[in-house]
């Protein structure tokens, strides 16, 4: 029966979503559609929620790391602060992410990036023209977290970048050696600069395999006085939970960051200050990234997550404007 009803509301939503936005490719308006039935299927839930406020709610996630961010964890803070949380499932190294969660399992070692099309237990899904803040709490894990461990003479900026596949295809977004050498040449005297390109074995992958930029050994020779996260975690790791716990630890004493499009931006959000994102995006969102900028995403949920100023750099050029105005 709730099978049918499902079906049911889905095609009237997918009605609504063509009469509110008649322009958009069908493609697209799908995600706005499963984020208006996923708020409807909160109903389901009011008397819990609000009413007998039980410790009922189980929240089990293993899709991709931004929109864990993004969605899963606020709502998840949100039934903490409720008085309804009652367990979290997610992947390996994510308990320091949910350090408010009494019952926290790390179940799954691997995410599915395909997971989201068939998640419907929040009330944001997925990238969405419109967002729902009703059940969404931002995570302080800034204040949580830090420290006086790391720090130092300067204040630190931390370049987290990546380099995989993405949407089935090369390395779109990303800082090349180029760029990278440009920035640290001209902000190091100012920054303690950490960089953070985690390695396959330090996190949870998904479908995006990650390969070999070549950066490790050139910053190693070229700019010695870098910090790469991955050699300091090596120095610190009998004394944190995990690779996860230990960026948190660094990101939580940061307030300038350099991120790419993912969940590499996403958690650097998570911080206050800046974050520079570069995020290309393709001609045609339908074909992989765009969603983010059609859907105005960084000056909504990226900015609502813990306040950071998100500053959107669609190309290499706007990375240094960026870094002249606030840096």
């Amino acid at each position: 029966m709730r099978k049918a009803v499902k079906k049911i509301a889905l095609k009237v939503l997918s009605g609504v979503a063509f009469v509110n936005h008649p322009k958009m490719d069908k493609a697209i308006r799908y995600y706005i559609r499963d984020n208006y039935y996923s708020r409807l299927n909160q109903v389901r839930f009011f008397t819990d929620d609000y009413l007998y406020k039980k410790k009922y709610k189980v929240i089990d996630y293993y899709g991709e790391f931004s929109d864990e961010l993004n969605y899963t964890l606020p709502f998840a803070y949100w039934h903490h602060l409720n008085g309804t949380l009652k367990k979290t499932i997610s992947c390996k190294d994510t308990k320091d992410l949910y350090f408010f969660s009494e019952n926290h399992e790390e179940r799954y070692q691997s995410r599915d990036a395909t997971f989201s099309y068939v998640n419907y237990d929040t009330p944001n899904k997925t990238n969405s023209i419109t967002k729902s803040y009703s059940k969404w709490a931002r995570v302080p894990l800034k204040e949580h977290y830090k420290n006086d461990i790391f720090v130092f003479e300067k204040p630190i900026m931390v370049i987290a970048n990546k380099y995989n596949i993405e949407w089935d295809g090369p390395p779109l977004n990303y800082f090349d050696i180029p760029t990278l050498d440009k920035v640290i040449s001209t902000y190091k005297e100012k920054y303690q600069i950490i960089y953070n390109r985690p390695m396959p074995s330090r996190i949870v992958e998904d479908n995006s395999d990650i390969l070999d930029l070549g950066d490790i050994p050139w910053l190693r020779e070229k700019h010695p006085e870098v910090i790469i996260l991955d050699d300091l975690f090596n120095k610190y790791q009998n004394q944190v939970n995990s690779f996860n716990h230990f960026q948190i630890l660094v990101y939580a004493n940061c307030d300038k960051f350099m991120s790419i499009h993912g969940g590499t931006a996403t958690l650097a959000s998570y911080f206050g200050g800046h974050n520079i994102i570069l995020s290309k995006g393709k001609a045609n969102p339908v074909e992989g990234g765009g969603l983010e900028t059609i859907f105005n995403e960084f000056s909504s949920i990226f900015t609502a997550i813990s306040g950071a100023k998100i500053l959107h750099a669609k190309t290499e050029a706007d990375i240094f404007n960026f870094l002249s105005l606030y840096y």
